[in-house]
């Protein structure tokens, strides 16, 4: 089943309802019945043959340009449905990356901030250290600074949950020293240097015979 388009409306079609895609289906059944019966006994032979196959892409040819008429009103409308839910889900998908970006932010922050402390306070319990060491006693005591407790990674609210979701993220720096199983080979460019009849190492090529029809 597909979908016509009259007017403001979808209309529901069954192609094969249609008589003309019936007689596209009927031509190739035919066509069917010679190929499965077909014998090739002599070159001369392949003169009527070509005319078959030139009917069979004719059908096709047919077959498929019904099939596209059937389904560009719905191609349409399918378009036409997406770029309206695409600009009504503007303002929330920003107001999600904004929100999102905040908080990602926020705990960023927070952890730099809990570092530097931690910091801070490595460095003073070492300096006490090293006058104990040297004095064998401290003349004044060890003030460490407050650390922040930590962003908590996974918060529930009557609402929803959100947890922290850590991924690993990668770019090549040094395509020489990449593994070779890690490279890719460009296919498109080396069948065009194939096909243009060059060689390139490590590249087998080799022409497989496959059949054109043409309908005229």
């Amino acid at each position: 089943m597909v979908l016509e388009q009259r007017g403001t409306s979808l209309v529901l079609l069954n192609p094969k309802n249609d008589q003309t895609i019936i007689t596209f289906y009927e031509q190739g059944l035919g066509l069917l019945r010679y190929a499965q019966a077909l014998v090739i006994q002599k070159v001369e032979d392949l003169i009527p043959i070509t005319n078959d196959l030139s009917l069979i892409a004719q059908v096709k040819k047919g077959i498929e340009s019904s099939r596209k008429d059937y389904l560009q009103p719905f191609q349409e409308h399918i378009k036409e449905t997406n770029d309206a839910f695409k600009t009504l889900m503007e303002p929330i998908e920003t107001a999600d990356t904004v929100t999102r970006g905040k908080i990602l932010a926020f705990q960023l922050k927070q952890k730099l901030i809990r570092e530097e402390q931690e910091k801070i306070n490595a460095l003073r319990l070492e300096a006490a250290k090293k006058e104990m060491e040297l004095k064998g006693e401290l003349t004044e005591s060890v003030n460490l600074v407050e650390v922040i407790p930590p962003i908590p990674e996974h918060i529930r609210t009557e609402l929803g949950t959100s947890n922290i979701v850590k991924k690993w993220e990668f770019e090549v720096v040094d395509f020489l020293i990449l593994p070779d199983q890690y490279k890719l080979p460009d296919m498109v460019k080396i069948r065009k240097v194939i096909t243009a009849g060059a060689t390139i190492p490590g590249v087998k090529a080799w022409q497989e015979a496959n059949l054109r029809v043409k309908p005229t």
